[in-house]
Order: C-alpha cells, then sequence, then structure tokens
C-alpha cells in the first residue's frame, strides 16, 4: 500500500494541479471570445511566447537594466517586497535543478549524529567551507553553514542519491549500503570458517 502511495500521489497531485491551472486560463476573459477547444492552446503558447520573449530581453544589457530596475522598485514597497521575493526565490529554486548543488557531504553537528550537506563551492575569508544543509522532506529550506575542512566528511554519493534519501525522510533503498552490508556478513562468514578450519 505504501508503495503505490509513492508513486500515485505525486502524479495525482501534478495533475490537479495541471487541471486547476487549466481551468484557470479557460475562464479567462479573452479566451472566452476564442472558439471552444481552442482558446486554452492559444491563450498557452502566446504565453510561452511571452516569456520566451522576456527570457531573450533580459540577457542583453537592456534586460539586466530593466531587471535590476524592477528588484529595486519591488523592494521599496513594504508589502509587495516580501511577495517578490518570495516568488522570485521560490521560481528560481524550481528551475535551477541540483546543478548549483556540489558533492554532498557528511558533517558530525553532535557527537555520533551526522548530518548530510551539500558543499556550494564558496569559502569564507577564513577559509571556510560553505554548505548548505537542507531539510527534510522539503529540500528548498534549510542552513546555510560555514564549516572548517577538517570537520567535513566526503560520503561518495551522488547529488541526486543524497537528495532522494532526503526528499525520501530516510526511507529510500540505498542499494550502496545493502550491498556493504552484505560483503561485510561475507567477510564475518569466511573469516568464521576459516577459524574453524
Amino acid at each position: 500500500m505504501a508503495s503505490g502511495l509513492v508513486v500515485v500521489v505525486p502524479v495525482l497531485v501534478i495533475l490537479i494541479v495541471l487541471n486547476w491551472l487549466y481551468s484557470r486560463v479557460a475562464d479567462l476573459p479573452i479566451v472566452d471570445t476564442l472558439p471552444p477547444y481552442y482558446g486554452v492552446p492559444v491563450a498557452l503558447v502566446v504565453f510561452a511566447m511571452l516569456v520566451l520573449s522576456v527570457g531573450y530581453l533580459m540577457r542583453t544589457t537592456v534586460g539586466r537594466l530593466f531587471e535590476t530596475g524592477l528588484d529595486s522598485a519591488m523592494n521599496r514597497v513594504p508589502l509587495i517586497r516580501v511577495l517578490y521575493n518570495a516568488s522570485k526565490l521560490a521560481v528560481e529554486t524550481a528551475l535551477t535543478g541540483t546543478e548549483d548543488l556540489q558533492k554532498p557531504v557528511r558533517l558530525e553537528t553532535w557527537p555520533g549524529i551526522h548530518m548530510t550537506a551539500f558543499k556550494t563551492g564558496q569559502q569564507t575569508a577564513d577559509g571556510d567551507e560553505v554548505l548548505f544543509m537542507p531539510t527534510a522532506p522539503n529540500i528548498t529550506t534549510g542552513f546555510v553553514i560555514e564549516v572548517s575542512p577538517d570537520r567535513i566528511e566526503e560520503t561518495g554519493e551522488s547529488v541526486e542519491e543524497a537528495l532522494t534519501r532526503i526528499l525520501s525522510a530516510g526511507f529510500a533503498e540505498d542499494e550502496r549500503a545493502i550491498d556493504i552490508a552484505v560483503e561485510d556478513v561475507d567477510d564475518v562468514s569466511t573469516a568464521g570458517g576459516d577459524s574453524t578450519d
């Protein structure tokens, strides 16, 4: 049952969100004037063209100046500033993916307790490594910490493996750990057989 829910629930959530977006686009006054079944596709194509045009403009000097001016203007209005920055950060987090995260590392935060963090590739002026330690299961929140390099332990995992473990709140199957455990059991059995002989 749990394995089925892990697969079905995310798909249902995506379908519900897509259905909600489709109904909102279909209810727009401009879309109502178009023939049935043509309104939503035309609206989506126009929206995609608008986004691509703005994105192309942002790659130019004029676009960067416009973005700087827009950020400055939005940050002067108290309530709008919070909404603007939060939505911008959410979109950047959703679109950047995991490319900015580098090697996953293990950090001993308290004696005997290890936590997973990611190198950001940045260092402080005094030589400490800047790490991002995400929370589970929501990896878009977490802590930015500065740690001495000698306290960081390499895990040998890929970014995807570490993120999968965090997103699943530790319930993801770690095949590498299972393989290591099986090898340890085999070594113990072999050692036991030798001592018996």
